[in-house]
């Protein structure tokens, strides 16, 4: 088989792996930036309970491998529990968590980030805690992490191939099938590597325009 001739061959396989790789990033971060807020808010919190239950979460996800994190979801709970689930559902479950909990810590340095003035102004107004932080705070937070919230859905998309442990149907695991079964291993990954090389300087280029326009104001408009 010619080189043009198993490329001609992968290639629906491997787009059909990066459209799940896309859609396992965007619905795991969606669920990330849900949770990583609400812990987020846990954590800063008065309420020691809270606290404690994120600092647990977040402890624990940054303290192990992902891949530890998909096998013990996966296999570990599964089996425990007596039950299965869909790979893609679970590929999801651990990116959401893994994911939130560096999100919270982000918004969290966000918020510790702006002028602890500006909540003292708006308390002074009259305004209470909640408004003022989500009128006030949160908005001028966001500017700041915008970057870092950026990076992390780099990070994401990336660490979806190690969700190929589980089965998940995504672009790492089309390629190991497809040399498993020609044992092109060179000729596959190497291609593989460029998709994602593709993929994620593209994705870069766009969030940094993004942030460019939302840094200076106008992505308001």
């Amino acid at each position: 088989m010619s080189l043009y001739e198993l490329y001609a061959e992968s290639f629906p396989k491997l787009i059909a792996g990066l459209g799940i790789t896309i859609e396992l990033t965007v619905v795991s971060l969606i669920i990330a930036i849900i949770l990583g807020m609400i812990t987020c808010f846990f954590k800063i919190s008065k309420f020691k309970i809270l606290k404690a239950i994120a600092t647990i979460y977040v402890d624990i996800i940054r303290g192990t491998p992902l891949i530890i994190q998909a096998y013990f979801l996966f296999f570990g709970i599964t089996a425990a529990l007596k039950f299965t689930m869909g790979n893609f559902t679970a590929g999801v479950i651990v990116l959401s968590l893994n994911a939130g909990a560096y999100l919270s810590e982000i918004f969290r340095s966000g918020i510790n980030a702006v002028n602890k003035g500006q909540m003292e102004a708006a308390r002074s107004l009259g305004l209470p805690y909640h408004k003022a932080m989500t009128k006030v705070i949160l908005p001028q937070a966001i500017r700041i992490v915008i970057p870092s919230v950026a990076n992390q859905f780099i990070i994401t998309l990336k660490d979806t191939s190690i969700i190929s442990v589980i089965g998940a149907p995504e672009l790492m695991k089309a390629s190991n099938l497809i040399v498993s079964r020609n044992f092109k291993a060179f000729e596959i990954y190497g291609f593989t590597a460029v998709m994602y090389f593709i993929v994620i300087f593209s994705l870069t280029k766009i969030l940094g325009v993004l942030e460019r326009r939302l840094s200076n104001g106008k992505g308001s408009r």
